[in-house]
């Protein structure tokens, strides 16, 4: 069962992530929410003994910074393909990770996404 404030984090991270062109929510084997663009996931959440976790795809020179702050880890299994975690992210941290799900999206999305994306931000 879910804490009021795990269940709010969830909520903030599926609104970032689906409000991203033709991304899509799925529950893995895992029971973690898993964002996919075109088959390839670019976020990772969920909750454990520790409470929320999100995880989302970087290149390892984001992830090398990323990893010098005091809230990121890399990620347990992936984190040798660049993949970035932080535990319970506070409110002044969702900014940043706003920035950094939208990098891990534009990293896993087909070029013409990536175009349309561009587009978009350029209104």
């Amino acid at each position: 069962m879910r804490s009021q404030d795990t269940t709010g984090m969830f909520e903030n991270i599926r609104n970032i992530c689906l409000a991203l062109p033709e991304a899509t929510e799925h529950i893995d084997g895992f029971g973690h929410n898993t964002f996919k663009i075109n088959g390839k996931s670019f976020v990772i959440s969920g909750e454990n003994e520790n409470g929320f976790s999100l995880s989302f795809k970087s290149d390892r020179e984001t992830q090398e910074i990323l990893l010098q702050k005091e809230h990121f880890y890399k990620t347990r299994y992936i984190g040798h393909h660049g993949w970035v975690s932080i535990q319970n992210p506070a409110e002044e941290n969702w900014e940043e990770l706003t920035d950094l799900i939208q990098e891990a999206y534009l990293r896993a999305a087909p070029k013409r996404l990536v175009k349309k994306w561009n587009e978009l931000q350029n209104r």
